[in-house]
């Protein structure tokens, strides 16, 4: 409990966070620097309850905090920040806070890409084997409100960034899943160590009786950086992972016997995610769950919004939505998981500099790109001497031709490896724009 408390940012996880403390009877102060229609409708409600909340702010307002919650857009060497611990407040994630009021077991997931996927597919097995689940983070609520319904519940699935990882001090989950650790966000972490030390975080106050899950080449190195106690479990496609994908079926050794899930003929019947399927039944596992609901759950998954999803298929061309795809490697785990060739739709704006990274998938299973946005030009430069490229500037240009140009059998995606801001508003808009056009081609259009 907290007599005084500040929160940094008024988006989902800043009035949730701040709803809690309201809750709790704290004093609240909410700050953020933008003023917008959306802000001033959560500050409306704030008010209502008793916070003060100050938009357009410059500076931390005066006086002493007993804590200070910020929010995961605020990075933790910020002015603010900088500001309230120069004062000797204590600063934590909105995760931190809510994670401390949960009354039930946590399955934490964390990655650089597949989270969402991941914590969905958790989910559902736990559901399926009977457990009362909710999923909670960065993909779903915060966690600030699904700890209030905590007490009700077998497990909270919770979504974890690297960004929630900066400002977390005793946050423990029961099992901890990292999928992967590739480039992503270093303009805020500075470099793949600092990264990959911010990722480890999620095991670093485990107990001897938790679980953390790793690809089984990446415990080393995640264990000396977490410095957890817990109880390690490998995945990967090694005969040494303790949970391996191979060729649509997952094997591992439970109870001394070998076991031998199958997930062929379901999404997850690919090198990519097989491997998130493996470390699904890990968790599961770990959680007390009979694997099996892992197999169960791959059968009946529907994939979410804007991660690898089918929008429609026309005259043998499957057309799929994978604008989530915001880095190179989401790029090209999105072509490897594609049956046949691809018509590849990419660009926005660049978060990567080594673009020649992905130029051998291109080649390989790349019949075409089409390139959009900012970053064609370098797109072009680094990719069309080895693929061709075809510069569109519109996304509703790049599908067409593609739709004109794809055979049957191939596969027109798109998987960006950029952010969207350029020309949409978020990769959510990106997406359904790409979806609305599909479907005015595929619906009753011919070529």
């Amino acid at each position: 409990m907290f007599k005084k408390a500040i929160v940094m940012g008024l988006g989902t996880s800043g009035e949730s966070a701040a709803g809690l403390l309201l809750k709790e009877g704290s004093e609240v102060t909410v700050i953020d620097a933008a003023v917008n229609m959306d802000l001033r409708r959560r500050a409306y409600g704030l008010r209502r309850k008793g916070a003060l909340v100050l938009l357009g702010a410059d500076n931390v307002p005066s006086g002493d905090f007993d804590v200070c919650i910020v929010s995961p857009g605020i990075s933790s060497d910020s002015k603010w920040v900088r500001d309230v611990e120069a004062r000797g407040t204590e600063v934590l994630s909105e995760l931190e806070l809510g994670a401390s009021r949960c009354r039930c077991p946590m399955l934490a997931v964390t990655g650089s890409k597949g989270k969402s996927t991941m914590v969905k597919f958790c989910a559902d097995a736990l559901k399926t084997a009977g457990k009362r689940v909710a999923i909670a983070g960065n993909y779903g609520p915060p966690l600030c409100g699904a700890a209030l319904k905590s007490g009700k519940l077998d497990w909270i699935v919770v979504e974890v960034s690297s960004f929630q990882l900066e400002k977390v001090r005793m946050f423990r989950p029961r099992v901890g899943v990292l999928l992967n650790i590739q480039p992503d966000h270093l303009n805020r972490h500075g470099n793949m160590q600092c990264y990959r030390a911010m990722k480890s975080r999620l095991f670093g106050r485990m107990k001897p009786a938790d679980c953390g899950i790793v690809l089984q080449e990446d415990i080393p190195v995640i264990k000396r950086l977490s410095g957890g106690r817990n109880r390690w479990i490998s995945f990967g496609v090694s005969s040494r992972a303790g949970y391996r994908y191979r060729e649509g079926r997952i094997c591992f050794r439970d109870g001394g016997r070998k076991r031998v899930l199958d997930v062929r003929g379901t999404m997850f019947s690919n090198d990519v995610l097989g491997l998130a399927a493996a470390a699904a039944a890990a968790a599961v596992r770990a959680c007390g769950v009979d694997p099996v609901a892992v197999e169960k759950a791959a059968r009946s998954f529907k994939p979410l919004p804007h991660r690898m999803q089918l929008i429609a298929m026309k005259k043998g061309v499957r057309f799929v939505n994978d604008s989530k795809a915001t880095n190179l490697a989401a790029l090209a785990a999105g072509v490897r998981m594609c049956d046949g060739p691809v018509r590849l739709i990419a660009g926005g704006l660049l978060k990567e500099s080594n673009l020649n990274s992905v130029k051998k998938i291109l080649v390989k299973r790349v019949s075409g790109v089409y390139l959009i946005g900012k970053a064609s030009r370098e797109m072009e430069k680094a990719w069309g001497s080895s693929v061709k490229c075809r510069k569109c500037g519109t996304l509703d240009k790049a599908v067409r031709l593609a739709w004109n140009d794809a055979r049957e059998g191939e596969t027109v995606i798109l998987s960006p490896a950029c952010a969207s801001f350029d020309q949409f508003k978020n990769f959510e808009d990106r997406g359904s724009k790409f979806s609305r056009i599909v479907k005015s081609i595929t619906e009753g259009v011919e070529r």
